[in-house]
């Protein structure tokens, strides 16, 4: 990423950071405002509220949670993608990227980087993006490389990569703990709508019933 320097003065990129987790979202700021090219100019706990906040702070990159309060930070990357495509995203997650970084990408993020990460991987990854690339791990985007070589894809792995993302925000919700009326709530479904993904997920899953979905989401979301 080219820095613009106006006179002596650097024109600093602004970062919008949205994450469900307050501690997270403070280190995040301390650490991007620290840099003398980058400024967070705003931040959201949640999908809606953050659809609503970026059109007033003027982003030059978002960075997004896979797992929010809401929902899915999956579906604020799709609606993002059609609303501000000029916005690149970058998720920032403490999921592995095998089981969710292609979704992402595919969604239309830009990039897609652990929390595990060291601070200066996540900066160099804010940077790339802003910058106009595209930014994966090492160890990912060779696995891209030779799925491309292939010319097609690889379902193994992680056995949530055979959900919707509708399916997945359903699934990641109730390894939250949130009960059946909560979700519907949340995603603005009814109930019935609710209970069928579950059916669903169960059937993609190979689970037997209710019960050993929810175990099964509650320890992939826990992970």
């Amino acid at each position: 990423m080219k820095t613009v320097k106006s006179g002596n003065k650097i024109q600093k990129k602004n970062v919008f950071i949205v994450d469900d987790h307050a501690i997270l979202r403070e280190g995040l700021s301390r650490l991007i405002n620290s840099e003398e090219d980058l400024t967070v100019c705003g931040e959201a706990d949640n999908a809606s509220d953050a659809m609503h906040a970026v059109a007033n702070s003027k982003p030059d990159i978002i960075l997004v949670d896979i797992t929010l309060g809401d929902g899915s930070g999956i579906r604020l990357i799709e609606n993002l993608a059609y609303a501000r495509p000029d916005l690149p995203a970058l998720v920032l997650s403490m999921h592995d990227e095998s089981a969710y970084a292609e979704r992402c990408l595919k969604a239309g993020a830009r990039g897609y980087i652990m929390k595990q990460e060291p601070s200066k991987e996540l900066l160099s990854a804010i940077r790339k993006v802003l910058g106009g690339e595209i930014y994966v791990s090492d160890k990912l985007n060779v696995k891209l490389l030779h799925r491309f070589v292939k010319d097609k894809f690889d379902d193994s792995g992680s056995p949530t990569k055979a959900l919707s993302n509708r399916e997945l925000e359903v699934y990641q919700l109730l390894g939250q703990g949130l009960k059946k009326h909560e979700i519907a709530e949340k995603l603005n479904l009814s109930v019935k709508t609710v209970e069928t993904y579950i059916e669903h997920i169960k059937i993609k899953l190979q689970l037997k019933g209710t019960h050993e979905v929810l175990m099964h989401a509650v320890k992939s979301v826990n992970q």
